[in-house]
C-alpha cells in the first residue's frame, strides 16, 4: 500500500491549487530576451557561459580560426591526457582501467604500478557497509528506482560517520574513496531487493571480492552464478572509464561545485549530484535509447532499408511515434557537434561484443540510425550546430548485451561519475571560492498587501 494516499481534501483542492501554481509561475519568454538572460547558463548560440576553472576534465569540441568558431571532432581529456590515450594504454596491456582513471582524476597524475596496486587494495578495504546496513536500509525498504536507493543510502551513511561534517581534505578524501568503493554494492543490492520484492525473483546478495576490479565485481554481484567473460568485464570497465568525468560544466558536476560551495558535508553533496543525474535530461538517456531502438525493431520491417529507417526517424521528430516528444534519443549533445569521443570508442568495442553475442544485425541497425538521424534532423529542423551520436547511444546497447537490467543503467553511470564528483568536490574546497550564487532578476509587479477580510 502506498504511503501517501489521496484524501477528500486533496481530491477537492489539488486541481485548483495546481492551476494557480502553474499560472502564477509562468514568465513571458520575451522577458528572457529583453534582459539577456542566458538560460541554462548558455549563450544564444549554444556555447556555455564561463563560470569556473578546473584542471580535472576538459570537453573540447571547437577551435577558433581568425575569430571564427570552427567545430572539430570531440575530445575528452582527463587531467590533460586525451581519453583515447588512456583507453589505448590499458587496453593494449589487457588490463582494466577504471581504478587507474579514478586515481588520475583524484590525484592529478598516472599512478606507478605499486601506487595503483596499493590504491586498488585501499578501495577493496573500503568495500564494507556498516553492520546491518544492507538488511535495514536496502532490503527492508526496497525502491523501484535504484537512483533513489543510492541517494537514500548515501544520506543514511552520514549517520554512521563520526566525522561526517569534517570538511578537511583528508577526511573528505576518505569519505569519497569509501563512496567510490561502496557505490557498486549499494546499486546492485538495491536492484536485487527490487527484483526480489517487486519481481518475485530469488534474492542474491554476493559479497564483493577484493581480487576483482570494480567492473568485475558489478557482474559478480549482479549475476546469480557470478559468471562473466573477460570481454564482458572489459566492456563494462570501459563504460565506467568513459563516464567517470566530463568537465565541471555538466549538470551533476556543477551541482557538486554549487552544493560544496555552501560548506555542507560530502554525503549531502553526493546525494544532490545523484538527484541531478537521475533526471532524464542527464543520466537517464541511455535507457530511452534502448526503448526507442526496441520500438524501431517492431515498426521497421527491413533493418537494412535506409528509407524506411529515415521515415521512422522523421515520424519521431514530428512527435507521431515512440514517446511523441520529438526527440531522437542518443543523438546530439550540448557541447559535441561533429563527434562524441566516448561514443566513437564505445562503438568500436561494442562491435566486438555484438559479434561474440551474435547480435551483428542489431549493431548494424544502430550504425544506420547513427548515420541517418543527423541527416533527418538537419532536413527537418533549424539547428545552430551539427549533431552526432553521443555516448548514451551505444552505452545502453552495451548494457543490454551484458544483460544488465534497465533499472541499473543510470546507477552504473553514477558508479563511474562518483570519481569525477569526488575530484570536483575536493577542487572546490581547496580553492575556497565564494558560495555560488548567480543572479535572478525579479519581474513581478509591485503590489500592496491586502488584509485578509478585504480580499
Amino acid at each position: 500500500m502506498a504511503s501517501f494516499e489521496a484524501n477528500e481534501l486533496e481530491v477537492k483542492m489539488l486541481p485548483d491549487l495546481t492551476a494557480m501554481a502553474e499560472d502564477n509561475s509562468f514568465i513571458d519568454p520575451e522577458l528572457y530576451q529583453k534582459f539577456m538572460v542566458k538560460r541554462g547558463l548558455r549563450d544564444i548560440d549554444g556555447w556555455g557561459v564561463l563560470v569556473g576553472l578546473t584542471e580535472i576534465g576538459e570537453v573540447h569540441s571547437y577551435i577558433t580560426d581568425e575569430n571564427e568558431i570552427v567545430p572539430v571532432p570531440g575530445r575528452l581529456i582527463y587531467r590533460g591526457i586525451d581519453i583515447n590515450e588512456i583507453v589505448n594504454g590499458f587496453l593494449s596491456e589487457d588490463r582494466f582501467g577504471f581504478e587507474e582513471s579514478c586515481y588520475l582524476l583524484l590525484f592529478g597524475q598516472l599512478p606507478q604500478r605499486e601506487q595503483l596496486d596499493n590504491f586498488k587494495q585501499l578501495l577493496a578495504a573500503y568495500q564494507n557497509l556498516p553492520e546491518y546496513f544492507v538488511t535495514d536500509m536496502i532490503l527492508k525498504a526496497p525502491s523501484k528506482d535504484m537512483m533513489v536507493v543510492l541517494a537514500r543510502s548515501v544520506l543514511a551513511l552520514y549517520s554512521f560517520d563520526d566525522r561526517a561534517d569534517d570538511t578537511s581534505i583528508g577526511n573528505v578524501l576518505r569519505q569519497c574513496l569509501q563512496l567510490i568503493a561502496c557505490f557498486p554494492l549499494l546499486a546492485v543490492y538495491g536492484y536485487q531487493a527490487y527484483s526480489h520484492y517487486h519481481g518475485n525473483n530469488s534474492l542474491y546478495i554476493h559479497s564483493p571480492r577484493p581480487d576483482l576490479s570494480v567492473a568485475e565485481n558489478i557482474l559478480h554481484m549482479l549475476r546469480p552464478n557470478s559468471k562473466y567473460t573477460r570481454l564482458e568485464a572489459t566492456l563494462l570497465d570501459l563504460a565506467l572509464v568513459l563516464h567517470a568525468e566530463h568537465g565541471g560544466g555538466n549538470n551533476s558536476s556543477f551541482v557538486t561545485h554549487v552544493v560544496t560551495s555552501s560548506g555542507t558535508d560530502t554525503y549531502s553533496v553526493i546525494a544532490a549530484a545523484l538527484g541531478s543525474l537521475k533526471g532524464p535530461r542527464h543520466g537517464g538517456a541511455n535507457h530511452k535509447v534502448v526503448q526507442m531502438m526496441a520500438d524501431i525493431k517492431q515498426q521497421v520491417k527491413d533493418w537494412e532499408d535506409d528509407e524506411e529507417i529515415a521515415s521512422y526517424l522523421s515520424r519521431v521528430i514530428n512527435k507521431e511515434t515512440f514517446d511523441k516528444t520529438g526527440k531522437i534519443y542518443g543523438i546530439g549533445h550540448a557541447v559535441y557537434s561533429i563527434s562524441d569521443p566516448r561514443a566513437v570508442i564505445l562503438k568500436c568495442q561494442a562491435a566486438k561484443l555484438a559479434s561474440e553475442k551474435g547480435l551483428e544485425s542489431e549493431f548494424r541497425l544502430y550504425e544506420k540510425v547513427e548515420k541517418l538521424a543527423p541527416e533527418v534532423i538537419g532536413q527537418m529542423r533549424q539547428i545552430y550546430k551539427g549533431v552526432s551520436a553521443n555516448v548514451d547511444f551505444y552505452s545502453g546497447f552495451v548494457y543490454s548485451m551484458l544483460k544488465i537490467p534497465p533499472e541499473l543503467y543510470t546507477p552504473i553511470f553514477a558508479i563511474a561519475r562518483i570519481a569525477g564528483w569526488s575530484a570536483h568536490r575536493i577542487e572546490e574546497i581547496v580553492n575556497t571560492g565564494k558560495i555560488i550564487r548567480p543572479a535572478y532578476k525579479s519581474v513581478a509587479q509591485r503590489r500592496p498587501y491586502i488584509a485578509l477580510d478585504e480580499r
